[in-house]
């Protein structure tokens, strides 16, 4: 018995893996962030942090959240829209409503998508927030990447405790992730 024991033990670990030394890489300062989370933890396949400085990650950090952010809005936007929920009224004086528009991809390429000019009114306004007012200004006492309060709305947000901040963030990061992928 005890032969047949000995032989199972070393035939199983024929196929464990190796015990090898970890890498020290220039990741390593990053895996310890928000946003690496189980069961993946520190994800970055394009190598976009490799020689990366903590102000890199920092940018990257923001437009992930910003991206994150519009993305969930185009999602709900799209299930809203594709649940019939449309405007009231007229887009324009002309008298065409809001519903007569398709949904999604149809709404901007298509025999009935929105007019070119409409199209560029909707693109110059997102590119005007863009610009203008969805901006993470330095100088104003904004706690991470991507907080956007510059100074303001501050009494709702600094109620919670730093554990309860984190945890928020990151269900922000996880549900921004999603949302990216959801609108694809």
């Amino acid at each position: 018995k005890l032969a047949v024991l000995a032989s199972l033990a070393a035939s199983a670990a024929a196929f464990a893996p190796a015990q090898t030394g970890k890498a020290v890489t220039a990741l390593n300062a990053f895996e310890g962030e928000l946003g690496a989370q189980p069961p993946i933890g520190f994800f970055d396949p394009l190598g976009l942090l490799d020689e990366a400085d903590q102000e890199r990650f920092d940018r990257l950090r923001y437009v992930e959240v910003k991206h994150g952010r519009i993305a969930q809005l185009a999602f709900l936007g799209n299930i809203l829209t594709r649940a019939g929920g449309h405007f009231g009224g007229n887009i324009d004086k002309a008298g065409h409503a809001f519903d007569s528009y398709p949904n999604g991809w149809a709404a901007i390429y298509g025999p009935d998508a929105i007019p070119v000019r409409g199209a560029v009114q909707i693109f110059s306004f997102v590119g005007l927030l863009e610009i203008a007012v969805m901006k993470d200004m330095s100088g104003f006492g904004n706690e991470f990447p991507g907080d956007l309060r510059n100074g303001t709305f501050k009494s709702g947000w600094d109620k919670f405790d730093e554990e309860t901040k984190l945890q928020k963030r990151a269900i922000e990061l996880n549900n921004g992730r999603a949302a990216m992928m959801g609108i694809l």
